[in-house]
């Protein structure tokens, strides 16, 4: 080869590349990461895509989404949000913890959240009206719900004597969770067994625990932790034959008896609404913290009729979805 002909190639080749990232760069890049794995949110991405086409952004077309993934390893989520910060991207979005990492990374960058807790308690805005700052998001009242489900089961499974609780401590969210259903439960009358778990190990010594001080039935608190583990809980309740209720309908679409929860999907859906408005110009702290109101009711009769359990009738015809 000449070395003419060479210079020519190879200057060719070295202006195609900044093209291509010129390209790439001429549209807005949204930083999405969740605190869970991929899998867990292959229905979320879909809604949040949705969102952002509601507000006119395609992506490939107007505007590119990098995706990072901190798989339950929370240790890793501030090294991935300054690799999005760097990017750069032009706002972040993602779980609660994830987003609280975030914030604690960027005071300049936009952040929306979909958040199943109380975002003012958790930190992650100063008011819900108006928050401020660089971050907003939706609320889809996960964790709060704890004592609306430990009702449920009981109307579900009224001979249970003892009630087990399983929740992932430590966070604002489950926390608050925690102690809504043992307030409820108090009030009630109702014996209550609640114990944590953070890993498969103590999820395991858990549910052995429930067996072993006669649990009736089960309710699974809510959170990412839970949700990323919500076919091993799904299937330890069945091998155990204990009637348990969830925070999503996820968990019943698996085989497990029942769930109430917002629908996290939906939630996704308005944070690509929010971040559309934000790509256009609005400020974040002038964007008020949407409150999800869809709310679902599942009961799987399958999963009812392998207990021996009758569902009752005011109880199935509340239900927004019944699997048969």
């Amino acid at each position: 080869m000449q070395r003419r002909e060479f210079i020519t190639l190879v200057g060719g080749a070295a202006a195609s590349v900044p093209f291509a990232t010129r390209a790439q760069q001429s549209m807005p890049v949204i930083g999405f990461l969740r605190s869970t794995t991929a899998a867990d949110a292959t229905e979320f991405v879909t809604a949040f895509r949705q969102g952002l086409k509601d507000t006119g952004y395609v992506e490939g077309q107007n505007v590119a989404i990098e995706f990072r993934w901190a798989e339950g390893r929370t240790d890793r989520l501030p090294a991935l949000v300054d690799e999005l910060i760097h990017w750069p991207v032009a706002l972040i979005v993602g779980d609660a913890v994830a987003m609280l990492a975030a914030k604690s990374a960027t005071t300049s960058v936009p952040i929306v959240f979909a958040a199943g807790g109380d975002p003012v308690g958790e930190g992650l805005v100063a008011r819900l009206n108006r928050p401020g700052g660089n971050v907003t998001g939706v609320s889809f009242f996960g964790g709060v719900l704890g004592a609306k489900r430990l009702e449920l089961l009981r109307q579900l499974v009224p001979k249970a004597g003892t009630i087990a609780m399983l929740v992932h401590p430590n966070t604002p969210n489950t926390e608050a969770e925690r102690s809504d259903v043992q307030a409820a439960a108090q009030v009630s009358g109702q014996k209550l067994i609640v114990l944590d778990a953070s890993n498969d190990r103590e999820i395991d010594t858990s549910f052995a625990t429930f067996v072993q001080r006669g649990a009736g039935a089960l309710l699974i608190g809510s959170g990412t932790f839970t949700f990323s583990h919500r076919e091993r809980l799904v299937a330890l309740a069945a091998r155990d034959a204990l009637p348990a209720t969830y925070h999503l309908k996820e968990f019943a679409s698996i085989g497990g008896l029942m769930s109430y929860g917002a629908s996290i999907a939906d939630a996704y859906r308005q944070t690509g609404i929010y971040a559309g408005r934000i790509l256009k110009g609005e400020k974040p702290g002038d964007l008020p913290v949407m409150r999800s109101t869809k709310f679902e009711l599942v009961l799987n009769l399958r999963t009812a009729r392998v207990l021996g359990l009758a569902v009752p009738p005011t109880l199935l015809a509340t239900a927004d979805e019944v699997i048969e």
